[in-house]
């Protein structure tokens, strides 16, 4: 038996940990492991895990703040959304955070879907 090793990055993983949303699906959870657990989830779904922050909160390059802030978040806003619609999710299983990136779906159709999903 050969073990394997996987590289994740852990860019943005504080910042989901410390979020709303973090708290709201891991109330039990510390900060930290709600990290781990955001990194872990990375490798089986990076999208849908990714979705879930800032973009820039992924650090974009060293020279993200020296450009127009309005201009960077929608830019990148909008790449995240082509990445979601080029994909494509499962309506099932996905998350708030991920059906609000399809393109025509509001927070308040994506949390309806959600509640009548389950």
């Amino acid at each position: 038996m050969t073990a394997q090793k996987v590289i994740v990055s852990e860019a943005g993983a504080s910042v989901y940990s410390a979020s709303e949303l973090a708290a709201q699906e891991f109330p039990d959870l510390d900060v930290s492991l709600r990290g781990a657990v955001s990194i872990a989830r990375r490798l089986q779904d990076p999208l849908a895990e990714l979705v879930k922050i800032d973009p820039k909160s992924i650090g974009v390059g060293q020279y993200q703040h020296d450009v127009s802030q309005t201009q960077l978040a929608r830019k990148l806003d909008a790449v995240v959304e082509d990445c979601v619609n080029a994909v494509g999710v499962d309506l099932n299983t996905a998350s708030v955070p991920l059906l609000t990136r399809v393109a025509g779906l509001t927070r308040m159709m994506a949390q309806k879907h959600r509640r009548l999903a389950r």
